[in-house]
């Protein structure tokens, strides 16, 4: 029974895991002629004390995740995959990819690193990978470090 992949999601937050989990999106998105939707979530709740000193805070975090989502879009066009779409939204990203960010574009596929750019809060309350692995409606791919 071979699988078919039609719209796959990978999660970036700017870590060299989730380097290494597009680079795998981008073969997996290849080999099935499937679209690539990249996704980051801005994580509000790491905001919440700044926010009240410094409204700038949020856009100068979605500026970041526009540039960041526009370089890896045009990686994986000149890797060869033909329809690519950025999502960049804001909350918990746990939340937001497996349930909101998933259902909303059919995802049948999620890929993203093992581990983020957020060591304290994956040391207390788990990782956003494992998060996504457990609450997922999709297959999921965890990408480790080499």
């Amino acid at each position: 029974m071979a699988v078919q992949y039609n719209t796959i999601l990978v999660a970036v937050d700017g870590s060299d895991e989730a380097k290494r989990a597009l680079k795998k999106a981008i073969v997996f998105a290849s080999d099935h002629d499937a679209k690539l939707l990249i996704t980051h979530i801005i994580d509000t709740r790491t905001f919440a004390a700044v926010e009240h000193y410094n409204r700038m805070i949020y856009s100068e975090a979605e500026r970041y995740a526009e540039e960041m989502l526009r370089d890896y879009k045009q990686q994986a066009i000149d890797a060869g995959v033909k329809e690519v779409s950025m999502v960049i939204d804001f909350g918990s990203p746990k939340v937001k990819i497996a349930k909101d960010v998933a259902k909303k574009h059919t995802v049948d596929l999620i890929i993203t690193g093992a581990t983020g750019l957020n060591a304290v809060e994956r040391f207390l309350i788990g990782s956003v990978s494992e998060h996504i692995a457990r609450h997922a409606q999709c297959d999921v791919l965890i990408v480790r470090s080499e």
